[in-house]
């Protein structure tokens, strides 16, 4: 399914996370729920809900995507041109205290100054709600889930990118044996990634 290009005066940030927005609805349909979270010198971040077939949920944050993300070794940020995000996460049966870690997740490049690129790890120091095994993510390719949205040059593509919650245990084995190595384990042991109370992989294999 092809999507035209967001309008001309889509270079305000407004008009980008309109649409935004309209293509996460058109991807998933209508969410159920919305939260908003402001963070001390940042924009407004949302995080939207999607219920799904077979009890699944989405969670896509709506805001990441209003500027681009900037080298933090820049002198000046160019608010127009560079690489610009929205995070979505898919669990079964939902998990609303995602609402906040994600919001923050999505907020980091406005307060640390990180790009957020596929392949990375996003940690966030303990568990992702009460009891969770996981405590991070890995952030996966994007265009599976939600298509790019196209922006007028010289802006770039807002690129929706996956989630997958990774145990301690296989965020330490990512750091030392790459994103590639810890995807083709969960591959090959046919791990469900949406399943919220699933084991770490086997590692030692």
């Amino acid at each position: 399914m092809s999507h035209p290009a967001a309008s001309p005066a889509s270079s305000a940030p407004d008009a980008v996370l309109v649409a935004v927005e309209a293509r996460l609805i058109s991807t998933f349909g209508e969410p159920d729920g919305r939260a908003a979270v402001t963070f001390l010198g940042t924009d407004r971040i949302e995080v939207l809900r999607f219920p799904q077939a077979d009890g699944l949920f989405r969670y896509a944050t709506l805001g990441m995507s209003a500027a681009p993300m900037a080298d933090p070794t820049a002198v000046v940020a160019d608010p127009v041109a560079g690489p610009r995000a929205e995070l979505v996460v898919t669990l079964r049966g939902g998990r609303d205290e995602l609402l906040r870690p994600l919001a923050t997740l999505a907020a980091s490049p406005q307060v640390e100054g990180l790009i957020v690129a596929p392949g990375a790890s996003l940690d966030l120091g303990g568990p992702l709600w009460p009891g969770a095994p996981f405590t991070g993510f890995l952030v996966a390719e994007p265009g599976g889930l939600v298509e790019d949205l196209e922006l007028p040059e010289p802006a770039e593509a807002v690129r929706f990118l996956p989630l997958l919650p990774m145990t301690p245990n296989e965020a330490a084995h990512k750091r030392v044996h790459g994103a590639a190595d810890l995807q083709e384990r969960w591959l090959r042991h046919g791990t469900d990634l949406r399943d919220q109370t699933r084991r770490s992989v086997p590692l030692g294999d």
